[in-house]
């Protein structure tokens, strides 16, 4: 009987888009699980036997598994615009020019703009119920700290619960920030320039013979006391983080502030079960994304110390048995049957991520790079895994390259909607290649951005089944042959740090996925045809572009009290859910 409504629900998912949402229960419900940060090496079903992930394996078991799966971005506030739109970063703004690669803070005035259409829109205006559960980081509010002209009920989902921001390593290790590095070293440059001047003045007057008090005596200590101002921020940085960035909303109110880590994994799954319970009768989309595995790795008791690779072991175990609760909840709820389940991660591993000798990211496998490198593997190769029971067949595994930007057209259209006509949608349908009915994918070329600047572009030469790699620019690796930024955080897309290819590197991934021998005129004959090929699809790509305002560029990027989140009196903010 199965095998028979497969083929039945094959032909049904050929049909136009109006077609299938119009035939009776056609339209499945869309569990989206989302990962933060996740290196694909880490997933046993993509060759890790070390880190227990029997739950995502049991998707890939009973599922669709993707191997050339690619995010948009390295890092991920533009590689979620990308998914949610089905469209590179590049083209709704969502990236910068000049060094910014995410969203800094929570208070800040860049986001997801608003005529930027995402599929839980779409999907809302179908009737389907719509949520999101977990991390968002795509803004919040533009010019008032209750305006919310970012935030996801703007966006298409009717109800959030989870965290706007990110992590970013803040809680509660404030030694693993991010922010931290770059911040306490301006700090410290304007502590050092006031101090020079103090020491300055004093020297002159000496020089001069003058006797107290010299006319410059306000000027020295009135660097005395903003070197005193400097100092005492640097050492609050932290403190002021915590409460700025880390806190809980539920649709539009803030109910926790700052969060307390230890609570949120039990608080999130228990919000997706009761999301679950109430719209089990009526067709719904809920993205669940993860707040796991970014730093600062924030694991519950009963998983610590349990694996065999310390905390980042430990908390990609966690997040694996809160995969394995959600899908129980469906079985629970009696929806499994009827519900397209679909889990990646928005980017590749954080390779940088150390404190000490202790490293606190990902691993990405046999590929290249990590997360924040443009154009390398590590940073952009992720999971991608889809089941729906009876419709996608089971154990099928795909090689062909697809992207992030698929799930767009793929779950717009399972829904009965309409990909816009207004504007260009770089994302795929990928039903057919799920199903099995179509071999080859709809993508011939895909592009690797780092911020505005184009790092590399693969060529799928589908007569010769070949996957070309053609890297424009590559980072500068600390310390040199280390293979990853060490030191930086995360590496740079621009400037005396990267080193631009005339002519690019070029690699054959078909063969070699791992970007380990690069190809040249005198070892590949197809070289000048392969690079002639890819830049002519690129200048296309390029003249086509139309400029949009650069949302994590400057003035956008940066923190601004009065869009503070704050469900205190400013800026001592804190609060506590009622009961707890």
């Amino acid at each position: 009987f199965r095998s028979c409504l497969a083929v039945a629900l094959g032909v049904l998912l050929a049909l136009t888009p109006a077609a299938r949402g119009d035939m009776p229960g056609s339209r499945p419900n869309m569990l989206l699980l989302m990962a933060d940060d996740l290196g694909i090496g880490d997933v046993g079903c993509y060759g890790n036997s070390t880190i227990r992930t029997p739950n995502i394996d049991r998707l890939a078991e009973e599922g669709v598994m993707l191997t050339q799966h690619i995010a948009a971005a390295s890092v991920c506030t533009p590689s979620r615009a990308a998914f949610l739109t089905g469209r590179y970063p590049v083209r709704s703004g969502m990236v910068s020019s000049d060094g910014y690669r995410v969203l800094q803070w929570a208070a800040v005035s860049g986001g997801l703009p608003t005529n930027e259409t995402t599929f839980a829109k779409i999907l809302q205006d179908k009737g389907y119920a719509t949520g999101l559960i977990g991390k968002w980081h795509l803004g919040l509010n533009c010019d008032s700290s209750s305006d919310h002209c970012h935030h996801p009920l703007r966006h298409g989902f009717a109800h959030f619960y989870g965290m706007p921001f990110s992590m970013m390593g803040d809680l509660p290790r404030w030694e693993l920030s991010e922010k931290r590095a770059g911040l306490e070293r301006r700090l410290h440059l304007c502590l050092r320039a006031v101090v020079a001047l103090a020491a300055l003045a004093l020297a002159a007057g000496k020089l001069a013979g003058l006797q107290p008090p010299l006319p410059w005596t306000p000027v020295v200590i009135g660097s005395a006391v903003v070197a005193v101002l400097l100092l005492a921020a640097a050492r609050s940085l932290g403190t002021l983080i915590v409460h700025a960035d880390c806190f809980l909303m539920r649709d539009h109110a803030v109910t926790e502030q700052p969060m307390r880590l230890q609570r949120t994994t039990p608080l999130l799954l228990e919000d997706a079960a009761a999301f679950l319970k109430r719209n089990k009768q009526r067709p719904f989309l809920l993205l669940v994304s993860f707040l796991h595995v970014h730093t600062p790795l924030v694991t519950t008791e009963n998983f610590l110390g349990k694996s065999l690779h310390g905390l980042y072991g430990d908390n990609v175990e966690e997040m694996d048995w809160m995969v394995g609760q959600i899908l129980g909840m469906l079985d629970r709820e009696g929806v499994t049957n009827n519900t397209l389940v679909y889990f990646t991660s928005d980017n590749g591993g954080s390779l940088e991520s150390q404190h000490g000798n202790r490293q606190y990211g990902g691993w990405n496998g046999v590929y290249r790079g990590g997360k924040g490198m443009g154009g390398w593997e590590g940073g952009i190769r992720v999971p991608g895994i889809f089941r729906w029971p009876g419709v996608l067949p089971a154990g099928r595994v795909v090689t062909e390259p697809t992207s992030l930007m698929d799930v767009f057209p793929t779950v717009v259209q399972l829904g009965g909607g309409q990909v816009p006509q207004d504007r260009v949608i770089d994302g795929r349908d990928l039903l057919p290649l799920l199903l099995g009915t179509a071999q080859h994918s709809d993508h011939e070329f895909l592009l690797h951005y780092c911020e505005v600047f184009l790092h590399a572009a693969r060529w799928h030469q589908r007569d010769r089944g070949r996957v070309w790699k053609v890297h424009y620019v590559t980072p500068q690796f600390q310390r040199a042959g280390a293979g990853a930024c060490y030191g930086r955080g995360v590496c740079p897309c621009f400037g005396e740090k990267v080193t631009p290819h005339h002519p690019p590197l070029l690699f054959d991934l078909s063969r070699d996925p791992s970007e380990s021998h690069v190809l040249t005129p005198a070892t590949e004959p197809l070289f000048h045809e392969v690079v002639g090929r890819v830049q002519r699809a690129v200048e296309g790509h390029q003249r086509a572009l139309r400029p949009a305002p650069l949302q994590l560029d400057g003035l956008h990027n940066i923190w601004k009290p009065w869009l503070q989140p704050c469900c205190g009196p400013f800026p001592l903010c804190w609060c506590r859910p009622q009961g707890s």
